[in-house]
């Protein structure tokens, strides 16, 4: 078998990868080299899923796309530093079977494929997904000299960020928000190079700014809205200041990687931007008032799935608006 050929070539996709890579240098510094481990086994599983699904559907032209990398890379991402290695092989042979393949394969899904089998994972398999989070390292040579955080005499297991805020702890400092040295997912918690890397793919035309801008911005404004309001959250306490919402609980890994995917996000700008508000506006309500301290994966499959309406609508109100213009030109 020419390994060549069995790959559906895909620039776009390889540029979301180069984007990853110092997010993935980070995550190792912050939680030790089992992320690469973690990583290759769901780069494996997430080919050989597509492959012999598509292979089901047309033996004769069964090609991986390249896409399936970035998936796995990105679920990999989004995983706590002691997820299970078969909880992760499971939540990717769903996320790529069920959020892709079954679809027809690449370019037909609706849902992202990543998240899909990363919010199958979390509902599934609540303990291991929830109850343990590992303290990052925040000295040289941190997780570059270690397989897990947990390994190190100091490191304890800690609460998440979000976690500790509905239990009414003292606040995360801003500037450990910021720079991603807090529990958290492996590729979620370092603001900074998650900007800069949003901003790369903008530059390389790869990711929409108007779905990262408007989901930001809706999310920040909302929460502001409600925490100034004095509005108390599901679990007692005022819904989060706006700032701790963007740096905590993978807010901006969303914006930035997860709602901009180029299949499932929608293509009309001002449906990106509608699109954004709305993930925007779930993400606050999911996390304010319901069980589930993480919203944002939640809210971007509800906006996956609400997508080809959104677009079908907001073509339909264009075209009105655009009608008496034509008439009166004519």
């Amino acid at each position: 078998m020419d390994v060549k050929k069995l790959f559906m070539k895909q620039k776009m996709m390889r540029t979301v990868l180069v984007a990853l890579v110092p997010i993935l240098v980070m995550a190792i510094f912050l939680w030790g080299w089992r992320i690469i481990m973690l990583g290759v086994i769901t780069v494996l599983t997430a080919v050989i899923s597509e492959y012999l699904v598509m292979r089901t559907i047309n033996k004769e032209k069964t090609k991986v796309s390249e896409a399936a990398f970035v998936s796995a890379a990105l679920f990999t991402l989004t995983l706590p530093p002691e997820t299970p290695v078969w909880v992760a092989i499971v939540g990717i042979v769903f996320g790529i079977v069920f959020g892709k393949t079954v679809f027809g394969g690449f370019g037909r899904n609706i849902f992202n494929p990543a998240l899909a089998g990363r919010c199958f994972i979390y509902v599934a398999f609540p303990t291991q997904m929830t109850m343990t989070w590992a303290q990052p390292f925040k000295l040289l040579p941190g997780g570059f000299a270690s397989w897990l955080p947990m390994e190190s005499a100091d490191a304890v297991a800690a609460a998440t960020p979000i976690i500790s805020h509905n239990a009414g702890e003292a606040p995360v400092a801003l500037q450990d928000l910021f720079l991603g040295i807090i529990p958290g997912s492996m590729g979620e918690t370092c603001a900074v190079l998650i900007l800069l890397m949003g901003a790369f793919l903008v530059y390389k035309k790869v990711a929409s700014w108007h779905i990262m801008v408007s989901t930001i911005l809706s999310g920040g404004v909302f929460s502001a809205i409600l925490h100034y309001a004095g509005v108390m959250s599901a679990a007692g306490v005022r819904v989060t200041p706006p700032l701790f919402l963007l740096l905590s609980g993978g807010y901006l890994f969303g914006a930035v990687f997860m709602a901009t995917d180029p299949i499932s996000a929608p293509k009309l700008k001002s449906a990106q931007i509608a699109a954004g508000i709305m993930i925007g506006i779930i993400t606050v309500i999911i996390r304010a008032f319901s069980l589930f301290t993480e919203g944002m994966m939640f809210a971007i499959l509800v906006v996956n799935a609400l997508t080809p309406l959104l677009e079908l609508k907001i073509k339909q109100f264009e075209d009105r608006k655009r009608l008496p213009a034509k008439e009166a030109a004519t």
